[in-house]
């Protein structure tokens, strides 16, 4: 209880939750005291920001009556921390809940031009003392932080979850008719500016990815979470429904976003740019009958690399990352022969496999997108193939 009085101190919480004088037992504060407290759900638009290229969700918690308003947001992350991108990639890394002035929290996505948008819930009294003191159990030093998942746990879901264990009843969000999307489209509409992010997730992505979601699955994205939010009803314990939603406000109005600029030229002008370099040099070598090794180190060696991390990611905790059918194209048997093709050995059994390896890559683009470009690093691979097929007799 201590622990609970210095925290809500520091938060300016003590009137929200518990009432404590100079470190003596707090008491619980009536339920009558949060009529003049609103609790809503904010929901940020995204920014150029590569870690808000999905928009944000925090909780809202104003008191009315004393003017104390403070954010609670699930996405606080440390990006200096050592490996962080490492960590990320294979669903290590560790979020935390962080609380600031309300104002504070809209002046940084005021910065970026984020519109920010508040749902205030329709909440009873005995609700908002529940979610208020869940909120502040979750703040303390051993509850804070929670290992990330994009999809499963995230900015977005948390709110939600903490939100539906403290209605005193039970929320039903508008039917959703269709199959859902797949994560992989939802996460495209997002990074339509930035295909070198795309490439970068898709690169990570096995088939899961491509799989219909269920309607939960989709409140990953905030915007989604804000549109099931604003159409939910309640349907309390006597029977009688209410509105999930008492009403909407826009806290923060969209502004200017710069784009920032990225590498000019796109995934697939790279990638076709690589296959008429390919064509190019298979014709050379057809005339001079003789293959070029170092064509052969500069496709094998980044395919063998980028094969380790597909292979490593089997075994992420990222659920969506196992089973990514692009392991046929990028995995570690490129580097194994590598030194066996620099010696210009013939008869490898390596122009055997490739293109075993190659066709069901093709295949496999039935269950699972690939990453752009990848179709063309296939062509240049069965190049490769043909070319040691008919000069390494």
């Amino acid at each position: 209880m201590k622990q609970f009085t210095s925290i809500f101190r520091t938060l300016f919480l003590l009137s929200a939750c518990f009432l404590a004088i100079q470190g003596q037992a707090a008491r619980e504060v009536g339920t009558e005291y949060y009529d003049s407290v609103e609790i809503g759900l904010i929901t940020c638009s995204p920014h150029e920001e590569v870690y808000s290229l999905y928009g944000h969700a925090a909780l809202r918690v104003h008191d009315l009556h004393t003017g104390e308003d403070l954010a609670f947001n699930y996405g606080v992350f440390n990006y200096a921390q050592d490996y962080f991108i490492l960590r990320f990639v294979f669903g290590k890394t560790d979020y935390e809940l962080g609380i600031a002035p309300f104002k504070e929290f809209c002046k940084y996505y005021q910065h970026w031009g984020s519109q920010v948008s508040e749902l205030v819930l329709n909440l009873t009294a005995q609700e908002k003392r529940d979610l208020v003191r869940a909120l502040a159990i979750n703040y303390l030093p051993e509850n804070r932080v929670y290992r990330y998942n994009l999809f499963f746990d995230n900015c977005s879901t948390h709110p939600r979850n903490i939100i539906e264990r403290n209605v005193q009843g039970r929320i039903v969000y508008p039917v959703q008719k269709d199959k859902g999307p797949s994560f992989r489209s939802m996460l495209h509409d997002h990074t339509a500016l930035h295909p070198w992010a795309a490439m970068g997730s898709d690169l990570l992505l096995g088939v899961r990815a491509d799989l219909p979601t269920t309607q939960r699955e989709q409140h990953f994205l905030p915007e989604n979470l804000e549109r099931d939010f604003a159409q939910a009803q309640i349907y309390n314990p006597d029977g009688t429904v209410r509105p999930m939603v008492k009403t909407r406000r826009i806290a923060v109005k969209p502004g200017i976003q710069i784009v920032e600029k990225e590498f000019p030229v796109s995934p697939t002008t790279c990638a076709v740019i690589l296959l008429v370099v390919s064509m190019v040099i298979f014709a050379l070598e057809w005339r001079r009958k003789r293959t070029m090794v170092w064509w052969d180190v500069a496709l094998l060696l980044p395919a063998g690399l980028a094969g380790i991390i597909v292979v490593l990611m089997f075994f992420s905790e990222h659920p969506t990352t196992s089973t990514n059918l692009q392991v046929l194209l990028l995995n570690p048997v490129h580097l194994f022969y590598l030194p066996a093709i620099i010696r210009r050995k013939r008869n490898t059994r390596y122009w055997m496999i490739l293109p075993i390896l190659v066709l069901l890559f093709f295949a496999g683009g039935y269950w699972q997108q690939y990453a752009e470009g990848m179709y063309f690093l296939a062509l240049c691979l069965l190049l490769r193939t043909c070319s040691h097929l008919k000069h390494d007799k």
